[in-house]
């Protein structure tokens, strides 16, 4: 497999002048896809600004942020603004290092891919192969995270409407947020044609929303709307709402962005289903990391400027969504349904793109021969209505999606897990292949159309995989302070734990006789034939 890479990433390389018509972009990205070892399976119909576009609505930015405010709001103003500007500065850095790896080498399953390349001889199947599962746990963990606050932001609006006399009990919830994985399901599976244009208009949707909220809240004109805070409490202002010390809540105060930026490397996973993808998807991940830090700040610095000063009672609202609570404040019963709305609509784009990017990275696994059953969730539908989509896995994820939510029936502590559990998974990820890179791969690294150069490559790479590590213990601490009671206890470590030891035990007891890596499905040369012969028009129309 080695050997089909390198010396082919280089030949490709010296084609650029030569795939900038679209024609020659379709030859090039299969041509590249084949020296990686594998025929072109999935239809490539999405530009640059759409790859952008499903890492830009994963992020689904405020309602993310709404989401979570929790683990934000409790170290008042500065751990809001500031916290977010600091964190999302050293996820850009990481966008950075991934987007050096996925130009160099564009493939859906492309984090796992990575790390059995560059890692040394004896570590590259178990480590591709805890990879590759922690970065499918990690994805499945985002459509539980985003569909679980899609229900509740749902059901808030109920609150509202009803003036916070009726609260959802969990099996509502539930409820809701089963229906929600299984339309997402659905729609990914019988709207795959138009999904490009869908996650296009996301951008504007998006956008749109974030522009109304910051010039809506200042200007509210509701009875109760509170004063709008000075720059000197919003820039400035500290409290400490955890029993952690004020300095570490602060720190936790970074799970809001971390959470919220968390979604660049779908990009990656769409990788076979761009076109000129080399260059489509590392702009993608930077300018969907760039674009949320920037948009992000802006937005949390007017809503720390319209919200009330009693941080803890809008934690504790009847709506059971703070972000609900501030509209509510600002703007008034019909205000805060209108907007809520948005942001529900915002929501449940996020979770049908998230959904979109976990199957594509769950099928790129399962044709390696990793996942149970691999040979069934492989296979790519030829029907007329779904032809050219992982059909088999995507109704694989929204089932396992369904299942892990049952850990919302529990208490508020196993739910909250549903949120770290796609932080820490997806970190793992993305740590593994920066660090292999780094570790024992140098010599075997062959820039890519985007690079961030000689000089800078190296330290940035190592800044991402410091910070990786801290994030991923960061995800497992409790919120709330030392000493947690069961209510308050954070579960991500019992959850990421049990499940990366299951992949261990997997590999060791089964799978390490059956997973050799990254399997060849197309020899390069054969490939590069049936390209100029047959033009590969079924799979580009």
């Amino acid at each position: 497999m080695a050997d089909l890479i390198k010396p082919k990433s280089r030949d490709k390389r010296s084609l650029d002048n030569a795939v900038e018509q679209d024609g020659a972009a379709e030859a090039g990205d299969m041509e590249l896809l084949a020296t990686l070892g594998y025929k072109q399976e999935l239809r490539r119909h999405y530009s640059t600004i759409q790859i952008f576009a499903v890492a830009f609505s994963i992020m689904g930015l405020l309602p993310s942020i709404a989401s979570t405010l929790s683990f934000s709001m409790p170290a008042g103003p500065v751990g809001m603004v500031w916290g977010w500007l600091v964190a999302s500065g050293f996820i850009f850095i990481v966008s950075l290092a991934m987007a050096d790896l996925a130009s160099a080498m564009p493939t859906a399953g492309g984090l796992y891919f990575w790390t059995h390349y560059y890692a040394a001889e004896k570590w590259k199947n178990p480590l591709s192969f805890v990879v590759g599962y922690s970065n499918t746990i990690g994805l499945i963990g985002g459509i539980c995270s985003i569909d679980y606050g899609f229900a509740n932001m749902i059901l808030s609006m109920v609150s509202i409407s009803r003036d916070g006399t009726w609260s959802a009990s969990r099996p509502i919830i539930y409820g809701t947020y089963a229906a929600t994985v299984f339309a997402h399901g659905f729609i990914a599976i019988f709207f795959g044609k138009i999904m490009p244009k869908i996650q296009s208009a996301c951008i504007f949707l998006n956008i749109a929303l974030v522009v109304a909220t910051v010039i809506a809240l200042p200007i509210g004109k509701s009875e109760n709307a509170p004063p709008v805070n000075s720059g000197s409490y919003v820039f400035g202002h500290v409290e400490n709402l955890t029993t952690w010390p004020t300095g570490w809540t602060f720190i936790m105060a970074w799970l809001s962005p971390i959470w919220t930026i968390g979604a660049f490397d779908s990009c990656v996973h769409m990788s076979e289903e761009a076109t000129h993808a080399a260059r489509a998807v590392p702009l993608g991940i930077i300018a969907s990391a760039g674009l949320c830090g920037v948009l992000g700040w802006l937005c949390l610095t007017v809503i720390a400027a319209a919200m009330s000063k009693d941080i803890s009672g809008i934690l504790n609202s009847s709506f059971g969504q703070p972000m609900a609570q501030i509209y509510f404040d600002a703007l008034g019963k019909k205000g805060a349904l209108g907007f809520m709305a948005v942001n529900a609509i915002v929501q449940f784009f996020m979770g049908l793109s998230i959904v979109l990017a976990a199957s594509r990275q769950s099928w790129a696994f399962s044709r390696d021969g990793a996942l149970p059953l691999s040979n069934y969730f492989r296979r790519v539908s030829q029907h007329r209505l779904m032809r050219y989509q992982p059909v088999r896995m995507v109704c694989g994820v929204v089932f396992v999606a369904a299942v892990i939510g049952l850990l919302s029936l529990i208490d508020n502590a196993a739910a909250n897990a549903l949120f770290s559990l796609a932080v820490a998974g997806n970190d793992l990820a993305w740590l593994t292949p920066i660090l292999t890179r780094l570790v024992w791969g140098q010599e075997r690294f062959v820039p890519g159309e985007f690079y961030t150069g000689k000089y800078l490559s190296k330290p940035i790479a190592w800044i991402s995989v410091i910070y990786l590590s801290f994030v991923i213990v960061l995800s497992m601490i409790p919120t709330e302070g030392p000493n947690p009671s069961p209510q308050d206890m954070n579960y991500t470590v019992v959850i990421n734990g049990s499940l990366w030891l299951g992949a261990i035990l997997y590999y060791a007891l089964h799978a390490r006789k059956t997973f050799k890596g990254p399997q060849t499905t197309v020899a390069p040369e054969d490939e590069g034939k049936r390209i100029e012969e047959e033009g590969d028009i079924d799979i580009k129309n």
